[in-house]
């Protein structure tokens, strides 16, 4: 080997070196200035609850502030277009969720991001949908809804926390399930939809159960069925779907951390592992299990499958429902 040779293969090795402890050095100090998560929908919803419960104590461990940012629109577009736009550090996160994580693949023609375009953290909080109507309404059960919307064909309506999320499908499949002909109402958000329901604005939805089980035990929404596999502590006495007499009805609605793509994967494990805690603490369970919630925590690699699973899984339901796309 010539001395030219040898020299520049010795550089090239210190070189590999040098950059390994300088991305060494980076992630030990990280962070060394506040966080933002970018919350895809409007506050009040269970993104926005579940983003607010994490991040408080993020910031208290990683001795930075957590900053949560609302950035809802066009089913949780806008929030994605400010994560993509934001630098591979780690001070920039996103509670993702099913709606433009999963579901958006199939729903709309054209996405301005990818999958390839996120670096998965770590599952938050997983929880089941519930169906509510105004508690004027009189039916009592989901038969009795069923009946009263075949009597009036396209005058009951459906409220949803905004086209592709899970609150929508889950309208969609009420009504491919049971043949009834009900109107779909969009709204920027859980929080809007469930005070216009609580109003009397629109019949029903199928609402994420965090948003809408105060208004649930303090009587302004009536539960009728929840879509778990199994009925919930929190609403004893509401059957399931499949209790219900609706098979093949069994949605959970999801939350989890993402980052951007290239995120260094010491900064990816270090917030997985301290979120997983966060998840693990008394308190915090607690407060999920008050809300239906069952607390995740798992690696990047599990999130991240799990993640390609709902996404092809919804693509099935979104067919199967016949919804135009967007």
């Amino acid at each position: 080997m010539t001395v030219r040779r040898y020299s520049a293969r010795m550089l090239a090795a210190v070189a590999a070196v040098l950059g390994m402890t300088t991305l060494s050095l980076g992630a030990a100090a990280y962070p060394d200035k506040p966080v933002r998560l970018i919350v895809p929908a409007a506050a009040g919803g269970t993104t926005d609850i579940a983003s607010r419960l994490v991040g408080k104590r993020l910031g208290e461990l990683l001795g930075q502030p957590v900053v949560v940012e609302n950035r809802a629109g066009a089913a949780g577009i806008v929030g994605v277009q400010a994560l993509r736009q934001a630098a591979p550090d780690g001070y920039t996160l996103m509670m993702g969720n099913i709606g433009p994580n999963a579901i958006n693949y199939a729903l709309y023609k054209q996405l301005p991001y990818r999958p390839e375009d996120f670096a998965p953290v770590t599952m938050v909080v997983s929880v089941p949908n519930v169906l509510v109507v105004n508690a004027k309404v009189p039916a009592r059960n989901v038969a009795e809804l069923v009946a009263l919307a075949r009597s009036q064909p396209g005058k009951l309506s459906f409220a949803s926390s905004g086209t592709g999320q899970s609150v929508h499908l889950s309208g969609e499949l009420f009504r491919k399930r049971t043949g009834i002909d009900i109107i779909h109402v969009p709204y920027k958000g859980a929080a809007p939809a469930v005070a216009d329901l609580v109003a009397g604005q629109v019949t029903m939805m199928v609402d994420n159960l965090p948003s809408s089980l105060a208004h649930i035990q303090s009587g302004k929404l009536r539960a009728l069925a929840v879509t778990s596999a199994a009925r919930v502590a929190e609403l004893p006495d509401v059957p399931t779907m499949k209790e219900a007499g609706l098979d093949d009805f069994q949605v959970t609605a999801w939350f989890g951390l993402v980052a951007p793509a290239g995120t260094p994967p010491a900064i990816v494990a270090r917030l997985q592992k301290t979120v997983a805690g966060i998840l693990a603490e008394p308190e915090v369970k607690t407060r999920l299990a008050e809300l239906g919630g069952v607390p995740g925590g798992d690696t990047p690699a599990h999130f991240g499958k799990f993640i390609d699973a709902e996404r092809a899984r919804w693509a099935r339901v979104v067919k199967d429902t016949g919804i135009p796309l967007q």
